[in-house]
């Protein structure tokens, strides 16, 4: 798939059930992998072991899952699960009825002598062809693979030159938390019928609006 080299060529279904006969999936999430996905399939994997990049430094492999649905749309704990039962980078392509949607998430290790993964926000593409899909192999090492995949994805959300990719995701969720926290006090001044409260709240909202201009 996306045009990568025949020796990333995995090709494997999953079945459904490896992510969900954990004992501690709830039944809500096991009714989801039944009724929203048809079938798993395990791409390709991009490594230092399967094509010509070097090993980085916190990401070993980009596993590349398709997943074709029953719907057009997927509950985003289903991802977080895979994500956590595969102790590797993912890129997921949703496929419904021939379209494709590019998701993934930065996903980083949890701390030092374990495997296990801190999974963090969900990036993804529209609904379009495979061929459109703005996801192109860039980089020396996995490393860079990874995060090019993952700011391709994310397009302007992740903008901004000179950053890494973490510093990158963590002004991205700040911004997103001050702009629901605008909003939230937008309602709050609405609501409000003191004039002293309003006042205290609008200074609290010029304050909130003038950080997120400053990120």
């Amino acid at each position: 798939m996306l045009g990568l080299p025949e020796s990333t060529e995995f090709n494997r279904r999953v079945p459904k059930q490896k992510f969900y006969e954990n004992l501690t999936v709830s039944p809500a999430l096991k009714r989801v992998f039944v009724e929203q996905i048809k079938v798993i399939w395990w791409r390709n994997k991009i490594a230092a072991t399967t094509m010509n990049l070097a090993a980085g430094d916190t990401v070993m492999e980009i596993e590349v899952f398709e997943i074709c649905l029953s719907k057009p749309q997927l509950d985003e704990a289903v991802l977080r699960q895979i994500d956590k039962e595969i102790p590797y980078h993912i890129l997921f392509l949703l496929e419904y009825e021939g379209k494709y949607q590019a998701w993934t998430a930065y996903k980083e290790a949890a701390g030092s002598g374990t495997s296990a993964f801190k999974v963090g926000n969900y990036y993804h593409t529209g609904w379009m062809e495979e061929s459109a899909l703005p996801l192109k192999l860039d980089g020396l090492n996995t490393d860079q693979v990874y995060e090019n995949f993952v700011r391709q994805i994310a397009g302007e959300i992740l903008s901004g030159t000179g950053k890494t990719l973490k510093e990158s995701v963590e002004q991205a969720e700040l911004r997103q938390e001050l702009q629901k926290r605008i909003a939230a006090l937008q309602v709050k001044v609405r609501r409000e019928r003191q004039l002293n409260k309003q006042v205290q709240l609008n200074m609290e909202l010029k304050r909130l609006k003038k950080e997120l201009e400053g990120l």
